[in-house]
Formats: structure tokens, sequence, C-alpha cells
């Protein structure tokens, strides 16, 4: 039997809290059922298993993330609407890294396509990419360049991988510079290089 007031929502929403707290990686039914005061089993009448755990609250994650980055790119376009969406990612990534780290994980594909969340981001990206006239496949290995610079410069910020003592801030604001010349002057597929 279910314990009152425990529903899969609060579940996960104690997860993705709990992931930020101590990793995503260190997140498990027994750490969050005495979070709740509960045994483990209480918790499998809301989620199947450490798996099913997980891939929810990266469902969550990525909609709290696609929901900050849509309002940051709204009436937005080219350098601006790039430069709103890496800062809102930036952003999301820093305050909340064990909700990120949990957007990163490896999701079933049949799950993937039942999304929401999922097929906005896909939207707001290839929509912003669009308006540097990008097509596929060239939208694709764009989304991929971005979702690796974006990934890649807040992985090594969080871990404290900038030594240097140039200004961090002052950095990303001149990565997403080079992204824009890169994603306007984009060598296009099939054409000579």
């Amino acid at each position: 039997m279910a314990r009152a007031g425990l529903t899969a929502d609060r579940v996960v929403a104690a997860a993705a809290d709990l992931a930020d707290e101590v990793g995503f990686e260190n997140v498990s039914l027994s750490a969050l059922a005495r979070g709740f005061g509960v045994k483990d089993a209480s918790l499998y009448s809301h989620v199947r298993n450490l798996q099913d755990l997980r891939t929810r609250v990266a469902f969550l994650a990525g909609g709290e993330l696609v929901d900050r980055i849509a309002v940051a790119v709204a009436d937005r376009a080219g350098r601006d609407a790039l430069g709103a969406f890496a800062d809102a990612y930036r952003a999301y990534a820093l305050e909340h890294p064990g909700r990120y780290a949990a957007t990163q994980i490896r999701i079933d594909q049949s799950l993937i396509a039942d999304s929401p969340a999922l097929r906005r981001t896909a939207e707001i990206t290839y929509g912003m990419l669009r308006a540097y006239g990008l097509e596929e496949p060239d939208l694709t290995d764009a989304v991929r360049l971005l979702r690796s610079t974006f990934h890649g410069y807040c992985a090594l910020e969080s871990s404290g991988g900038f030594g240097a003592p140039r200004d961090v801030r002052r950095s990303w604001e001149r990565a997403v510079d080079a992204l824009h010349v890169a994603l306007t002057h984009w060598p296009r597929e099939g054409q000579p290089g």
C-alpha cells in the first residue's frame, strides 16, 4: 500500500533535489526512502527501480532546462538567441549540478519519443539553428557541436577545471561568439570546403 502523501511526482522531485545535494550518481532508493522516513519497499509503489527513477529525474530536469531556454530565446534570433540559449543552459547546469547530470544519461529511444519535453527541446534548438539557414544533415551536426561545447564547458567549469586567471564568464562569451561565427559560416554538406 502506498504511504499517504507519497506520490510518484514527490518521489521524483525529492530524487532531483537529492541529486543536486549529493550528485546524481549517488542517488539511491535507500537514501530517498530515508528522506521520506519510509522503508525502501514503499517507493516501489511509485517507481519500478533505480533506473526508472533516474530516467524520471532526467525527464524532469530536461523539462526544467528547456523551459528556461524557451523563456530565454523567446522573440530572439541569431547571435542574440544563441547567447540567451547558451546562458540559460550554463546557468541551469551550474545551479542544478545533479539535475543537469541527469540530463546527460542515455535514455531508451522508445521513451524519448513519448517525451513532450524532449520534443520541445528539439523544436527550440533546431528552430534557433534554422535561423542560421541550416538544414539536415547540417542541423544535426550543429546541434552536436553546441551540445558538446556547452556540456564540456559546464563540466570543466563546475569541476574547477579552468585555472587560468582569465574571467570564466568572459571566456564563455567568447566561446559563444566563436560558435556564432561557425554557425554563420557553416560549411554546408556536399559543398567544397
